[in-house]
């Protein structure tokens, strides 16, 4: 039990979060009689909330270096906007469409990072000129109507499924093939993770535990691809979520850059003087935040089939708010890619379940705030515990 204790206590925030997920996802499932996990709801939540959980990747990293950006909303909007007018008017063809509008949002986050690394802006005020600036221009470009429909290759982002190579009947064979491989990994991840620390000497949790913890994520796994497969298997957008998670986990957990974005957010003045080149690293992350700020206003739109002007509202408060719901502090120096992710899970399945029992949009938004409100102040209290 000690040893439960002392591994709860060091992810008491991710983990928290993943017993609240699971609470609140069994609470719904009463509430709406079995709706809300059910193959079609469940695939409709992943592509409901896909660009969201996009946004919360690049923000959880921006928020770790003690930074907030307040304009990804508008980015996505007039990327999504630029991405219209070269496919839909200019016949463009997608995979080049999708590439320049990547480069552009790369540039938009250069130049936000521009002012926020060197002439040193705060974020606040600069994302929230860029909120105002890329908004207006998203109205200029879109010359205040709809540009659509986009082409049928480029919907397939949001609206695309794996094909199914088996060619099952009724159930998506390859999804629960891919299940089975996924659940062989993680047994070899947790088996290494194992031998490392042991040739290391570091301390190790008992083996009863790496076998309790391996055993869940597979069970998860391949409850979670059955579901799947009793629809239409694993959707195109998450295999693009899962790359995303994979890369910047590994970006930040194993990578300078990763260890850089932590010193930084930790105490800026400190990672200078340990050469750290602060300036740079903070642009960088903004420029990150440009390309995937691109990247959700191109999977809205996919999945929209439409460019419009109101595009991307509120988008990078439900993103900000998953970063400090999955753990990242205000403060800057804590978070991790897969707490935002759940963050971003646990407000969507919270959206997703009180639209299925009938709440009101307004009742919607308070417990939202209410439960972000809450999230912060079990991190404030946690702090204080162990200050």
């Amino acid at each position: 039990m000690g040893a439960i204790s002392e591994l709860f206590k060091k992810n008491i925030r991710q983990y928290g979060m993943i017993i609240a997920l699971i609470f609140i996802s069994i609470f719904f499932q009463i509430m709406t009689d079995g709706i809300l996990l059910k193959p079609l709801n469940v695939t409709n939540l992943i592509l409901q909330n896909s660009y969201i959980l996009v946004l919360a990747i690049g923000m959880v990293l921006v928020i770790i270096t003690g930074h907030i950006d307040l304009s990804v909303g508008s980015v996505a909007a007039f990327i999504g906007a630029l991405s219209a007018i070269m496919m839909v008017d200019m016949h463009m063809n997608p995979v080049l469409a999708v590439v320049l509008s990547l480069l552009m949002g790369a540039l938009v986050g250069a130049w936000q990072g521009f002012w926020v690394a060197y002439i040193k802006i705060p974020a606040f005020i600069v994302t929230l000129a860029g909120m105002l600036l890329f908004r207006g221009l998203t109205m200029i470009v879109l010359n205040g109507q709809s540009i659509a429909p986009f082409p049928k290759t480029f919907q397939k982002i949001s609206s695309g499924f794996i094909p199914d190579i088996f060619s099952g009947s009724t159930m998506n064979v390859l999804t629960l093939v891919i299940g089975v491989i996924l659940s062989v990994l993680v047994i070899y991840q947790e088996y290494r993770s194992r031998k490392i620390t042991v040739k290391y000497g570091f301390e190790q949790a008992p083996v009863w535990i790496s076998i309790a913890k391996a055993a869940a994520l597979v069970v998860v796994i391949n409850l979670f691809t059955y579901v799947l497969a009793q629809y239409n298997g694993i959707p195109n957008i998450l295999v693009i979520l899962m790359v995303l998670i994979v890369i910047y986990s590994f970006v930040m957990n194993h990578m300078t850059m990763g260890r850089h974005i932590y010193a930084l957010g930790g105490n800026e003045k400190a990672a200078s003087l340990s050469g750290v080149k602060t300036k740079r690293v903070t642009f960088w992350v903004f420029v990150n935040m440009g390309v995937l700020a691109a990247l959700s206003g191109l999977v809205f739109a996919a999945r929209l089939n439409s460019a419009t002007p109101k595009a991307g509202t509120n988008f990078e408060l439900d993103a900000i708010a998953a970063c400090f719901i999955g753990g990242a502090s205000a403060s800057g120096g804590i978070g991790t890619v897969v707490g935002a992710i759940i963050g971003g899970l646990v407000m969507g399945v919270m959206n997703n379940g009180m639209s299925l029992v009938g709440l009101g949009v307004d009742w919607q938004q308070g417990i939202k705030g209410l439960v972000l409100l809450l999230a912060v102040g079990f991190d404030i209290y946690n702090k204080s515990k162990t200050a």
